[in-house]
């Protein structure tokens, strides 16, 4: 064969040598430098692993700059949800402390229900706005109301009831009678049976002696008589419905709760269910 077809350029072995020499980098001496770090290959395992990971929707990395590096959109989602919450929850804090809200609060519910809130009470005791003389004459007036009527109200409320009306520039002497109107209607009171026609109340506690009985006029009275104390005496009913405790002359009883009637224009007291018969100088009290 002709030997047109070959190259005409001939190139030796250390021209070839050389070419690939210039390739690499040499050291000063003019030897080639050979890199010794030794090159890693995934394995078979991990480059599968890898594709899948690549095509999975999930996988798919998102450059966009309102992503959060380096996880998947469901985790995304989830700590997006969890900042908003703390962010809510931080605005509803501050909130709460700015000054005057919980006063605001108050007038916007007031204002729906229709009503103005109650003026607060005050507490304070009026007797500490008397003066030094004021208040020994309310000491002194309150100890002789409490001795007068007892099983009421306790001595330091009595006080305080009258030291009130004479803050409110009442007069002592006024202000004791009303306080002891105010006291024999109060509940547990032992009322003066001189007073129990002018006591404001339907039901009355008294104390004193049976002084006497007599026959009851109908069958459905267990007993009738009149029980006396040092302002007076009333006639009392005791309904045999009642089932209570037969009383006997010359006995001390109390009738706590007992109704007040009205015949021909003189009071007289009935003991009924709801009442009580109470024996003080038994120590004890008896109901039936």
């Amino acid at each position: 064969m002709s030997s047109n077809n070959a190259s005409g350029k001939v190139v030796s072995v250390d021209e070839q040598a050389f070419e690939k020499a210039g390739e690499q980098a040499v050291d000063e001496d003019g030897f080639p430098v050979v890199d010794e770090t030794p090159e890693f290959e995934a394995a078979v395992e991990q480059e599968t692993q890898a594709k899948v990971d690549a095509n999975h929707p999930d996988g798919i990395a998102d450059t966009s700059e309102d992503r959060i590096h380096g996880v998947t959109l469901e985790q995304e989602e989830r700590i997006r949800a969890r900042e908003a919450e703390l962010e809510r929850i931080s605005a509803q804090a501050e909130l709460g402390t700015q000054e005057g809200r919980e006063q605001r609060t108050r007038e916007v519910v007031s204002e729906l229900c229709g009503r103005d809130e109650p003026a607060p009470t005050e507490r304070t005791d009026p007797r500490e706005k008397l003066t030094q003389d004021e208040l020994a004459k309310v000491n002194k007036q309150a100890m002789r109301i409490s001795d007068e009527v007892k099983g009421g109200w306790s001595r330091a409320v009595v006080a305080k009831q009258l030291a009130e009306k004479v803050q409110r520039g009442r007069d002592v002497t006024k202000g004791v009678l009303e306080t002891l109107e105010e006291l024999k209607a109060a509940p547990g009171a032992i009322v003066p049976i001189a007073d129990v026609p002018d006591v404001p109340v339907g039901e009355v506690t008294v104390q004193g002696e049976i002084t006497q009985l007599w026959d009851p006029s109908d069958t459905s009275i267990s007993q009738v008589g009149l029980i006396e104390d040092d302002s007076g005496k009333i006639k009392f009913t005791i309904w045999e419905a009642s089932r209570k405790t037969v009383v006997s002359e010359g006995e001390t009883v109390r009738f706590r709760a007992v109704k007040k009637n009205w015949y021909q224009g003189r009071c007289s007291i009935a003991i009924t269910g709801w009442s009580r018969i109470e024996f003080p100088e038994r120590g004890r009290w008896w109901e039936e």
